[in-house]
C-alpha cells in the first residue's frame, strides 16, 4: 500500500538493493465489492505466461484474481488489472504457486477460509474481465482440495510436489504435498 493517488502500487527493486523508484499504480475491479478500487491490497502473486506474454497473477484480499502484463508495470504507469476470477468473499489468500500437470498449467492457492484451491488456467487467455458485481464466485474455475486444510504457505518443490506449511493446533508442520 502507498499514500499516493492510487494506494495500490507495485514497485520493482533492483538487486542488490539500490534506489527504489516510483511504482506502477494499479486499479482493479473488485467483483465482491462491485466497484473499481485503487486501495485493494495484493496478498500474494506469481509471474505467469498468458499466451506468450509474461503476466503477474495477483490474488487480492477477498480473493479477486487479477492478471497484469509485466511490461505495463513500469515506474509511474497507471495500470488497470484484468479481474479473471472472483473466488469467494470473506476470505484472504495466503500463498500461491504455479505448476504443470498432464501438460496443463494450474495455480495452487491457499486461503484463510476456503482451503487450498486448484485453479485451472486453461481459459485464462479468453477469460472475460469481470466488471460487474459478483455475489459469490465467477470466472476461472477451481476445485477445493478437501483433504488439505490449515495451509499457510506454499512453495514449488519439484515437478510432482509442493512444500506446505500447515498449521495443526499450536504446531506448524512442513510437509510435502503431491501436486493434484
Amino acid at each position: 500500500m502507498s499514500n499516493e493517488e492510487f494506494s495500490s502500487t507495485l514497485r520493482t527493486i533492483p538487486f542488490p538493493f539500490a534506489e527504489v523508484k516510483n511504482g506502477a499504480q494499479v486499479e482493479i475491479y473488485h467483483g465482491s465489492h462491485g466497484r473499481y478500487e485503487t486501495r485493494a491490497p495484493i496478498r500474494t502473486f506469481v509471474p505467469f505466461n498468458v499466451g506468450n506474454e509474461p503476466q503477474l497473477i495477483a490474488a487480492y484480499t477477498c480473493t479477486p484474481l487479477v492478471q497484469m502484463p509485466l511490461k505495463d508495470l513500469t515506474p509511474g504507469a497507471k495500470v488497470k488489472g484484468k479481474t479473471v476470477a472472483e473466488l469467494g468473499n470473506m476470505n484472504r489468500p495466503l500463498d500461491m504457486i504455479t505448476y504443470q500437470k498432464d501438460g496443463k498449467d494450474y495455480l495452487l492457492l491457499a486461503n484463510s477460509a476456503r482451503g487450498v484451491m486448484k485453479v485451472s488456467t486453461d481459459k485464462i487467455e479468453q477469460a472475460e474481465s469481470i466488471t460487474e458485481h459478483v455475489n459469490d464466485k465467477k470466472g476461472l474455475t477451481y476445485e477445493t482440495l478437501k483433504d488439505v486444510a490449515g495451509v499457510e504457505q506454499l512453495a514449488a518443490f519439484d515437478a510432482n510436489n509442493a512444500l506446505i506449511v500447515r498449521k495443526a493446533g499450536d504446531a506448524e508442520n512442513l510437509e510435502a504435498l503431491p501436486l493434484p
